[in-house]
């Protein structure tokens, strides 16, 4: 779907709202954001500062939904009326534009709504929207949330915008004051963070780049190879992406992979390679020698993995278009496995996920992720190393797979990741655990696991 272009009578709409309103329509009807945003844009160039805008106003909106209706049906007539989706999306743009942002003028944010509804819908739904938004401006005292000490769970829900069941688990085992600071987090905008490819550049010439365009950035804590960059968008896309020189990946990714330790000349597997992040790390940690089979369904998005190899000059990623349940291969020195998850700990860049997953989708999941693991270890030589690694902060899908799978399969032992990071990363168990709250990452979990050699 592709914004309709505007109508001669339509001159006082706003394109880029309306893109938006447009993109959270998709979204509300499951369509993931970046999706929602590809087609609303179609083939129109946008100017830099207007995608960011979209981006803001879309990420944003979407983030707080839960808070903006909240707000939203104390000034409505009747609070528990239905209203309809489009509708209902202009107002809650409207809302977020006046109550989440602050380089917006509230009159600018109240006219271009009516003017959304006047276009968008209808002309008595235009006075609906102003008659809200300027409520809103003049008795902001009306909105009112539940006590924390009532009914914490409700609380922290309503006033952060998330679904009670992941509010429920945070509480359950981090604590209150560290699941606020979570969901504090989780809704600030995202940073982005560019990983060095070594095989064009070093870290420090892509640093004094950054530094002669004015761009403020930071060496990873843990792996200096990633710099996080503290502007949003991508910055020097065409001299930096574009060339190669690196490649856009969060730095707890990262980490699965200088866990798993690829050896030049080694022979490594990625059992869900697509997009491709860890697959080029691995080439590239590898020093362009050896093999890394790249397995994927997905022909489509093989064939990207393929693409950002190119870009990135690595030559010697072998792509295979299978399930990796029905791979027959092997053994491999080194074994990584990625598997579907909830991505619970990627919150804070993905602003559809706190809806599109649900407390039976985790379930679901942990019993995929369970088979996939049985499955992944035995394409593990004896000697050689399994690395299990998800975006999730969820320990049904990270702790509890691996240590059942520790019980059914006695020929694999934990290698503590203390030998790789310091132990503010590492678990009593040896496992890596990052929180976007305590490591300016997102949250992540991955375990070293060995296969010991016959007696």
């Amino acid at each position: 779907m592709v914004t309709q272009p505007l109508k001669k009578s339509q001159k006082k709409i706003d394109p880029i709202r309306a893109a938006a309103v447009e993109a959270l329509v998709l979204i509300e009807r499951g369509e993931p954001t970046d999706i929602a945003i590809q087609h609303v844009i179609g083939n129109k160039v946008l100017r830099p500062i207007d995608k960011r805008f979209l981006l803001q106003l879309v990420n944003g909106t979407t983030k707080m939904r839960r808070r903006l209706d909240h707000e939203i049906k104390f000034y409505l007539a009747r609070p528990s009326m239905k209203l309809p989706l489009k509708l209902a999306n202009i107002i809650r743009l409207g809302f977020y534009q006046l109550h989440f942002t602050d380089r917006i003028p509230p009159a600018a944010a109240v006219s271009e709504s009516v003017s959304l509804a006047h276009y968008m819908t209808d002309r008595s739904r235009a006075n609906l929207v102003n008659a809200v938004l300027r409520a809103s401006l003049r008795e902001p005292e009306k909105v009112k949330f539940i006590s924390k000490e009532e009914n914490p769970v409700k609380y922290l829900a309503d006033f952060y915008s998330f679904p009670e069941y992941f509010v429920e688990y945070a509480l359950n085992e981090f604590g209150y004051d560290k699941t606020e600071k979570l969901l504090q987090t989780f809704n600030k905008p995202p940073h982005v963070t560019y990983r060095v490819n070594f095989l064009k550049a070093k870290p420090d010439e892509v640093a004094n780049i950054l530094q002669k365009n004015n761009i403020e950035f930071s060496y990873g804590k843990y792996l200096p190879e990633f710099i996080h960059i503290e502007e949003s968008g991508l910055p020097l896309q065409s001299e930096l992406i574009d060339t190669g020189k690196v490649f856009v990946q969060d730095e707890s990714a990262g980490l699965a992979v200088r866990l798993l330790n690829p050896r030049p000349n080694t022979n490594v597997i990625d059992l869900t390679a697509a997009p491709g992040g860890k697959t080029t790390y691995m080439a590239i940690r590898m020093r362009n020698r050896g093999r890394v089979t790249a397995v994927d369904k997905s022909h489509q998005r093989l064939q990207l993995v393929q693409e950002n190899a190119k870009r990135l000059g690595i030559k010697i990623i072998s792509p295979v278009v299978c399930d990796m349940m029905q791979f027959k291969g092997g053994p491999f020195d080194r074994v990584l496995l990625d598997p579907p998850c909830s991505g619970w700990g990627t919150a804070g860049k993905n602003s559809d996920l706190r809806w599109a997953k649900t407390r039976d989708d985790i379930t679901n999941l942990a019993s995929i992720q369970a088979g996939m693991l049985s499955r992944a270890a035995k394409l593990v030589k004896p000697g050689g190393v399994l690395v299990y690694s998800t975006c999730t902060i969820i320990r049904a899908e990270n702790d509890q797979i691996v240590e059942e799978f520790l019980l059914r399969n006695k020929d694999f032992t934990i290698e503590s990741a203390s030998q790789y990071y310091d132990d503010e990363l590492v678990s009593d168990r040896g496992f890596v655990k990052t929180y976007p709250v305590l490591n300016k990452m997102d949250g992540s979990f991955c375990a070293r696991l060995k296969r010991r050699l016959p007696k």
